[in-house]
């Protein structure tokens, strides 16, 4: 078995927040059974024993929502538990979890730091582009809550980046929240184009992002990032750092930029397992861990062909010059309401970026490549 790849709601789709755009609340909402409560230590125990005795080299398990910290502190130390005792190959294990820092204290933040959780704390930017789509039930201000949550995970010297959903919001005000993050010391970024709803026509909610936005926002993000590269502290952000790994030779990591979907094994709070955070529906559905061993779940993602139809045969995909960068886009970002796909949602916005900025890209390969060898 190769590394293993976990991602578990412990919390199911509960969330002490409201975010307009939330492609989960979305995909929950098409399912026979929308919420499935919290995890329990059994289904956490199951989880843990029938994947990481297959792991080879490292297994990483990660935490999202919903909201991942209602499950509570004391669960995480189980995961911990759980993790020793199973760890027969004794594999590097990396832990990390996505939250909207609602929750985050002291106590939090120091379990953090003393296990090495790497935190993504959810920011769509300056206050006025994140409180505009991200909201708490009684009003208040959910930008408070993050600036309350950075300050102490710095404070206890967690390893945290910044995830931002790019709306067309994000997109216009792109400078004045790059400076923003600076400011605030915050050097880890990914920005994720926000989705519209399944099923939904393209660009039809208040929140969407045209391609057009989004290829002038890599532009200017390209820029700014390129600007960074200058200082005594370089930003790195995921998408480009993966378009440079590809042009120095090296495979990508991040899934949306493979061409086709990894092997994962998303995990629901009662057990039920999915192949990816985006196809967690009932036709998807691969099994359960509380019954099934894993060997049956990779069965069954076989039978289905969710990995192998994934893949971008598409003769304009090939005939691209930039296909070998851009792979095709998200399988998500692909799909027509009739489940076909298509090309890349956001194919214009590649051309426009590639267009503009590819022959820079490529110099900072190069001398990425020519500093290594020196």
């Amino acid at each position: 078995m190769p590394p293993i790849s976990v991602l578990l709601k412990p919390a199911s789709g509960s969330c002490n927040m409201h975010c307009d755009y939330c492609f989960y609340k979305d995909e929950a909402s098409k399912r026979d059974v929308p919420f499935y409560g919290t995890m329990s230590e059994d289904t956490l125990k199951n989880v843990i024993r029938r994947t990481l005795p297959r792991a080879e080299g490292t297994a990483s398990y990660a935490f999202q929502g919903g909201e991942p910290t209602l499950r509570g502190l004391d669960f995480y130390q189980k995961v911990l538990e759980y993790q020793k005792q199973y760890n027969k190959n004794h594999v590097r294990i990396h832990n990390a979890i996505q939250t909207n820092g609602v929750l985050l204290d002291d106590a939090w933040c120091s379990f953090f730091h003393d296990n090495h959780f790497l935190v993504g704390l959810s920011v769509d930017g300056i206050q006025e582009t994140h409180e505009k789509y991200r909201h708490l039930p009684d009003g208040a201000s959910s930008y408070a809550s993050i600036t309350r949550a950075a300050e102490l995970l710095r404070k206890h010297d967690v390893d945290f980046n910044i995830l931002t959903v790019v709306t067309k919001e994000v997109a216009s005000h792109i400078e004045e929240i790059w400076e923003y993050y600076l400011a605030q010391d915050w050097y880890w970024h990914q920005y994720i184009p926000c989705m519209d709803p399944l099923g939904a026509d393209e660009h039809s909610s208040e929140y969407s992002l045209t391609p057009e936005q989004y290829g002038l926002f890599l532009i200017k993000l390209f820029d700014l990032w390129n600007q960074s590269l200058h200082t005594s502290f370089p930003v790195s952000i995921r998408t480009i750092d993966n378009w440079l790994d590809i042009l120095l030779g090296f495979l990508p990591e991040a899934c949306d930029q493979c061409g086709m979907c990894s092997i994962q094994y998303v995990v629901e709070a009662d057990g039920s397992v999915f192949p990816c955070d985006f196809y967690m529906m009932d036709p998807y559905l691969l099994g359960n861990f509380n019954r099934d061993r894993l060997d049956a779940i990779d069965a069954k993602r076989d039978q289905i062909g969710f990995v192998s139809g994934s893949r971008n045969d598409l003769v304009q995909c090939k005939r691209c010059p930039y296909h070998y960068l851009c792979r095709g886009g998200c399988r998500r970002n692909r799909e027509l309401p009739d489940g076909s796909l298509d090309l890349y949602r956001f194919c214009s916005s590649m051309k426009i970026f590639f267009d503009a900025r590819l022959p820079e890209l490529k110099q900072i390969a190069k001398d990425v490549q020519d500093a290594g060898r020196n």
